[in-house]
C-alpha cells in the first residue's frame, strides 16, 4: 500500500525525446486507486540564475524577446548547468554571456521545482553583489540590451506586464524579501 496522498507511476511510455526536452506519458495510480495518463516534461538539463544587485539595490537585467510566446521582457541571467559544471559555475558563465558582466562571490538563494506538477525542471537562484562590465558587446541572439533595474519597481514590473518569466519572478522576488529583511 501507497503513503496517504501519494502517486504512484505504474508505467512509462516515451513520446518525444531530444538533448532540450523529453516528454513522456506515464500510467499513474492515484491515492483513490484509479489510473489515469499524465505527461510529464523531464529536462536532461538544471538551470541556474542570478540577482546581481549594485550599492543603488539595482538589478542586472536583460530585455530580450520569446519566441513562444512572442513577448519581450526583463529577466535576470540564466540558463542551462552544462554537463560537467556546477550550478554556480553555470550562473556565472550564464550572467557573463548574457550581460557583458563579470559577477563576484554567488550566494545561493533557493533551489526549487519550477513546475513540479508537469516537469522535473530544477532552478538554482544565486544573488551577487554588484558586477563589473567587462567592457564587450553582448551576444545579439540572448540580450537585446542590458540595464540596471530598480528592484524596489519589481511590483511595477509585474503590473505592467514587462516581467513575465517564472524564474526571474521567482529570484527578483526572493531578492527583495531577503534584502528588504536584512535591512
Amino acid at each position: 500500500m501507497s503513503e496517504p496522498g501519494k502517486w504512484t507511476k505504474r508505467q512509462r511510455r516515451r513520446v518525444y525525446e531530444s538533448s532540450w526536452l523529453n516528454v513522456w506519458l506515464d500510467d499513474v495510480e492515484l491515492p483513490d486507486g484509479r489510473v489515469i495518463e499524465h505527461h510529464a516534461l523531464r529536462m536532461p538539463r538544471a538551470s541556474a540564475a542570478v540577482v546581481a544587485l549594485n550599492d543603488r539595490r539595482e538589478a542586472l537585467l536583460i530585455w530580450r524577446h520569446r519566441f513562444i510566446t512572442d513577448t519581450w521582457g526583463w529577466e535576470v541571467p540564466a540558463g542551462w548547468i552544462d554537463p560537467g559544471e556546477s550550478a554556480v559555475e553555470a550562473a556565472s558563465r550564464e550572467v557573463e554571456e548574457e550581460t557583458g558582466f563579470r559577477v563576484g562571490e554567488l550566494r545561493e538563494l533557493a533551489s526549487y521545482y519550477a513546475m513540479p506538477g508537469l516537469s522535473d525542471h530544477h532552478f538554482t537562484v544565486f544573488m551577487a553583489d554588484g558586477a563589473e562590465s567587462l567592457g564587450r558587446d553582448i551576444d545579439p541572439t540572448e540580450t537585446a540590451k542590458v540595464e540596471w533595474v530598480p528592484l524596489r519597481g519589481y511590483g511595477r514590473l509585474l503590473q505592467e506586464g514587462t516581467l513575465t518569466d517564472g524564474p526571474s519572478i521567482t529570484a527578483l522576488g526572493l531578492a527583495l524579501a531577503l534584502t528588504s529583511a536584512s535591512d
